[in-house]
């Protein structure tokens, strides 16, 4: 059989076999990329894990315990053991006191024994198994019968545990005492820093003439009577804490020339308080001292309260070495036997020319413009004053004794107390409602410490009754000098800051948190004060 010529031929099917040859390449480059991959990131790899006959399986946690829970259930072995602890320690208490030094050391013993599983068991949050708790139960019953055995029964114990609370009451009181008078007589206490500051001044006053002429000068400059200038006076014979009263009111003042600040101190202090205010520039405003020993008027057959300040009796009742402890310990502060204290009183016969005068303690930081005091209608009334009923004790009644028929009959025992320390006198309405005459007369009443014990307010709130103008809290805050809790929104809204109380910010008990407030106003960049205080 002839072959058919080349061209006749069927061709051959070879497309078929280069199909097969891709799709073995493909699956060669995609296994090559799989295994590089594979290679370069061995995390993402999942493996199952392996548990190995010794591998180690971990703990199943409990659901926390709640100890507090578990102590106060019944019928939990962490009640019971508490419990018993508890008696065991009163027991303790009563061997030693019945010298059975052996009983109460058994005790003892298993007391830290009885505390150390309580507190095993809180830490680890189970229960108190009963394998755990029956040994210390079963020895301390044991030792609490032998207790009871030698007599110290239910009725021993509670005597002797009252004796016990008794006494520690009584040397908590005493301690208590202790620490109010120490605290008191602290207050009391010029620091050193001021005396050391009082002796460098009288030191200039005394060597140096030109301040005694300029005092002299400024005695006699018409702006002391001027009643279209701003008036405030200051009694106290504290250098510092006057200057930081002038030097924080001027300081917020919008026209502090227009203000003039009469100050009146005793005659130890007179030419260092004359020494620092001729020496140191307050923006321009003007500052008058005086020394009380030159008012002439100012005796004891005018003054019902001179007479009893020298009064022998009454200086032996409040300072005398048999009253320390029976003399409540803040009625024994010097300054209610100063005549300082009481020369608020006098306002109109120390300044007979003015009209209206802004009362300032040494104890306060002002912190807005007063000027806008003098401008209040004080509706006729003698005394503004902020009003500090807003507690309970500040009623009248807390200040002054009502069982007098007297007092009783003529005064609201709920009446609204008020506040010294910031006041705005009206010195006309004064003199035209002889407010003096009524505080004499009242001082005479008290002459035996019967309607009130020492003190300004209770005369004041007895005098000015009826004639007091209540002023916007914010005008005067107090509680500087004994309350840590006063808000600071409040503190920053107030015209006047009181550091009234104990902690005065000049000492070194003085409450940290306020301190700054008084400090700021402080004349640091003085040399004495640089000398006597920083050094």
């Amino acid at each position: 059989m002839r072959r058919r010529p080349a061209e006749y031929r069927r061709p051959v099917r070879r497309r078929l076999s280069q199909w097969i040859w891709a799709l073995i390449g493909m699956f060669l480059i995609a296994g090559l990329v799989l295994f590089v991959f594979l290679h370069n990131h061995p995390e993402d790899q999942v493996k199952q894990p392996i548990m190995g006959e010794h591998a180690i399986k971990e703990p199943i946690k409990h659901r926390g315990l709640n100890f507090t829970k578990e102590i106060l259930n019944a019928s939990s072995f962490s009640r019971q053991l508490a419990e018993q602890m508890t008696l065991a320690k009163a027991y303790v208490i009563i061997a030693k006191e019945h010298n059975n030094l052996h009983l109460a050391w058994e005790l003892s013993k298993k007391i830290r024994s009885c505390q150390l599983l309580l507190s095993k068991a809180a830490m680890r949050g189970e229960p108190i198994t009963v394998e755990e708790a029956e040994p210390i139960i079963s020895s301390l019953s044991y030792l609490i019968f032998k207790a009871q055995d030698a007599h110290y029964d239910i009725a021993t114990t509670m005597m002797t545990m009252k004796s016990h609370i008794q006494a520690l009451e009584e040397r908590t009181n005493a301690a208590t005492v202790q620490s109010t008078f120490f605290g008191q007589l602290v207050a009391e206490v010029l620091p050193k820093s001021l005396h050391c500051l009082k002796i460098k001044l009288i030191n200039d006053w005394l060597k140096q003439l030109p301040l005694q002429n300029h005092a002299e000068e400024k005695r006699n400059s018409p702006r002391v009577v001027d009643n279209n200038l701003y008036h405030f006076c200051i009694f106290s014979d504290n250098i510092l804490a006057t200057s930081v009263v002038v030097n924080s009111t001027v300081c917020n003042a919008d026209h502090p020339k227009q203000l003039v600040f009469h100050i009146v101190t005793d005659g130890i202090s007179y030419g260092s308080m004359q020494a620092w205010f001729l020496t140191n520039d307050f923006k321009g405003a003007t500052v008058e001292v005086q020394n009380i020993e030159e008012f002439s008027w100012l005796n004891a057959s005018y003054a019902p309260v001179i007479k009893q300040i020298l009064d022998q009796d009454s200086r032996a009742y409040y300072f005398g070495a048999d009253q320390v402890m029976k003399v409540e310990p803040k009625l024994r502060n010097p300054k209610y036997l100063s005549l300082l204290n009481h020369l608020r009183f006098y306002i109109p016969e120390i300044y007979p020319l003015l009209e209206k005068i802004v009362f300032l303690d040494d104890d306060v930081v002002v912190q807005k413009d007063l000027t806008r005091l003098f401008s209040l209608d004080l509706h006729g009334n003698v005394n503004g004053a902020v009003e500090t009923c807003l507690e309970t004790f500040h009623r009248y009644y807390k200040y002054i004794n009502f069982s007098n028929p007297v007092i009783s009959s003529k005064f609201d025992p709920q009446a609204c107390g008020w506040a010294f320390g910031m006041n705005v006198f009206d010195l006309i309405a004064w003199r035209k409602e002889n407010v003096t005459a009524q505080y004499h007369y009242w001082q005479e009443q008290n002459a035996d410490q019967t309607l009130w014990k020492l003190g300004t307010l209770p005369p004041a709130l007895l005098a000015f009754y009826g004639l007091t103008e209540p002023l916007d809290r914010r005008w005067h805050v107090l509680g500087l000098g004994y309350d840590m809790n006063i808000d600071d929104r409040l503190i920053d809204s107030a015209a006047v800051i009181h550091f009234n109380g104990n902690m005065k910010p000049w000492l070194k008990l003085a409450i940290g948190r306020y301190k700054p407030l008084w400090e700021r106003y402080v004349n640091q960049s003085h040399p004495y004060y640089q000398d006597c205080v920083i050094s």
